[in-house]
């Protein structure tokens, strides 16, 4: 039985503890026109359907929390229930897409039912049109979301054939059996993990570098106890989001990180950086050091399991220096601080802490994890998430998407988060926003936009 992992159940958790939160990702897709019939994009989606059998899925929960929810076939799946079709108000102009956006986005999703919804958007003035995609992250993370890309659309002009279909859901287990199921799972813990530990042991230099990387990382990630310091970007949500975005060559980037010998995501981080010190500027606000720690994710996917829609990531917690007027000195920072906390291993300390989750008892990590979302945090102030997309140009029935856009939810303080997506030779940085406490979202997006164009300039 295919289970959730204890990190994939704590976004469940996180919407229970928060009533205001939907904790679902997205991502828009906009292509050339003309659009085509809403019939024929039903069916297109529903020939791709044998790919991607989560789709066809829906969670349950079991008593006393024995084990983590399941995945089990939906009896009564309809394709139709997943896919809607709206018209762009005010001919789907930037300000009208996203208010869209983040309307449809902000609404919770029903979990009685599989955990996706596509919006078919058409009556752009310009003849375009685009698809929401809007998925649970208890399903999918942001590497295995992009990922499902490449099976709903086409590497080409030419739509694929759909793929034959002999789906039928399997019979729904007994709530007895179901139960019985789980306890079983529970009462054969101490053997998986006896069974790792023995598996661990027989490399003892590489569990020894482990123990230490793990060491060395959870010492690192300690430090993030200390609170942030008060400031606008955080405090108490409510249930409406705002959304923007901006843009930006990838070429760009890579000037800046060929000039100074660090990564893209490096220059990334900065730009948004350099926008969050705009923003705190604009607001009467003075920067500080440690203002701006942020929740930067981790993939750790292995290349072989990209597609599998699930969890699979870690984490680091630098302080972006939005306390640096000086561009150039904001990104060398950037740059080392992620090269120290890589150094220190804090992406693999967290990777360790969710493994131990995964193999210890379920009850007792449930209630870790319920008790942590209960108590409101003060350590982060954002989330940046950088995710790779797509480097070729992709196609639904035969148009071409022009343009992917990111969508990253917000929750338990955390009043913007930013997504950072690749499609082709373009970044974009999806910007989400609490409604109530941030109607100035299009200052931290023209700030990211300058502080890019600083770095540009400067590197050239």
């Amino acid at each position: 039985m295919d289970r959730l992992t204890p990190l994939a159940d704590a976004f469940l958790e996180a919407e229970d503890a928060d009533p205001r939160a939907s904790l679902a990702i997205g991502s828009l897709a906009v292509f050339a026109g003309p659009a085509p019939g809403f019939e024929d994009f039903v069916a297109s989606i529903a020939g791709r359907l044998p790919l991607i059998p989560r789709y066809r899925q829906k969670l349950r929960r079991v008593i006393l929390d024995l084990a983590p929810p399941a995945w089990l076939d939906d009896p009564g799946f309809e394709v139709r229930r997943h896919l809607h079709h709206v018209t762009a108000p005010g001919g789907g102009g930037r300000a009208e897409l996203s208010e869209l956006i983040s309307s449809l986005m902000t609404e919770r999703m029903d979990r009685t039912r599989p955990l996706w919804d596509y919006w078919f958007i058409e009556g752009f003035e310009d003849g375009r049109w685009a698809v929401l995609s809007k998925l649970h992250h208890s399903m999918v993370d942001g590497v295995s979301g992009s990922d499902l890309y490449y099976l709903v659309l086409d590497s080409t002009p030419d739509p694929q054939a759909p793929v034959a279909d002999s789906w039928k859901p399997a019979q729904p287990p007994s709530t007895l059996a179901f139960s019985a199921s789980a306890a079983r799972e529970l009462a054969l813990t101490p053997v998986r993990a006896t069974r790792s530990a023995v598996l661990a042991l027989r490399h003892p230099r590489r569990l020894s570098h482990t123990a230490a990387w793990t060491a060395g990382g959870l010492t690192a990630l300690a430090g993030a106890l200390r609170p942030v310091p008060r400031s606008s970007l955080t405090g108490p949500l409510g249930e409406r989001r705002r959304y923007t975005w901006t843009e930006s060559s990838l070429e760009d980037l890579r000037t800046v990180r060929t000039a100074y010998d660090v990564t893209v995501n490096d220059v990334a981080l900065a730009a948004i950086a350099g926008g969050f010190r705009r923003l705190l500027l604009e607001r009467g606000e003075t920067p500080d050091a440690h203002t701006l720690r942020s929740l930067v994710p981790v993939s750790t996917r292995e290349p072989s399991a990209q597609s599998i829609p699930d969890n699979r990531v870690s984490l680091m917690l630098p302080y972006l220096p939005v306390d640096l007027a000086d561009p150039v000195e904001r990104l060398l920072a950037v740059h080392e601080r992620i090269r120290d906390l890589r150094t220190h291993h804090e992406p693999e300390a967290g990777g360790s802490v969710t493994t131990a989750a995964a193999l210890g008892f379920f009850p007792p990590v449930k209630w870790g994890i319920r008790l942590g979302m209960s108590l409101p945090q003060r350590q982060i102030a954002t989330v940046t998430t950088n995710v790779p997309g797509p480097r070729q140009t992709l196609y639904c029935l035969g148009r071409e998407a022009e343009q992917l856009l990111p969508y990253v939810p917000i929750a338990d303080r955390v009043r913007i988060g930013i997504a950072i997506f690749s499609y082709r030779d373009t970044l974009s940085f999806g910007i989400t926003g609490d409604h109530d406490s941030t109607p100035d979202l299009s200052v931290l997006a023209d700030g990211i936009t300058e502080s890019l164009s600083e770095l540009v300039r400067v590197a050239r």
